[in-house]
């Protein structure tokens, strides 16, 4: 199975790209991992302008039978462990590739939602989109270090 992470705009800040990249390399011992990151809009537009131009960009590399989770404060929560259980389905199901998408700042367009398969909250709070690719995929490390039996998570 592959796993791809689609995310709108460059990380600015080096220190969490260095840790993003991190997770993401050790993630490629176990599983194919790509994270795309889609160009955000720069020049100042409306709201509703700019969600639906970042819904056409994330649609622009969906592939037909991608399984889509987005990433969204009204989604389901889950704990590190449900998360793991979450992915090892995933894996036994035989899908080719699990993708999950963080939208820009102002979230997701009506067409992307229904476009997905599953919606998931890392937390209640409010992250900026760079803070939450960082925690994503340590969470989906984590995931891998638990299915493996491996002592990174500790209950």
């Amino acid at each position: 199975m592959n796993i791809k992470l689609i995310v709108i705009g460059e990380t600015n800040s080096k220190d969490l790209k260095q840790l993003i990249d991190q997770y993401a390399s050790k993630l490629k011992f176990y599983i194919n991992f790509e994270l795309i990151v889609l160009k955000d809009q720069k020049k100042k537009m409306q709201k509703n302008i700019q969600i639906k131009k970042e819904g056409e960009k994330i649609i622009s590399v969906l592939k037909k039978n991608d399984f889509i989770v987005i990433l969204d404060e009204h989604g389901q929560h889950k704990s590190s462990l449900e998360f793991s259980e979450f992915i090892q389905k995933k894996l036994n199901s035989g899908m080719k590739t699990l993708t999950f998408i963080i939208g820009g700042p102002y979230g997701f367009s009506d067409e992307i939602k229904s476009l997905s398969n599953q919606q998931l909250s890392l937390s209640k709070m409010t992250f900026s989109h760079e803070m939450v690719r960082l925690f994503f995929t340590e969470q989906l490390y984590r995931a891998f270090s638990i299915l493996n039996n491996e002592p990174y998570h500790h209950q």
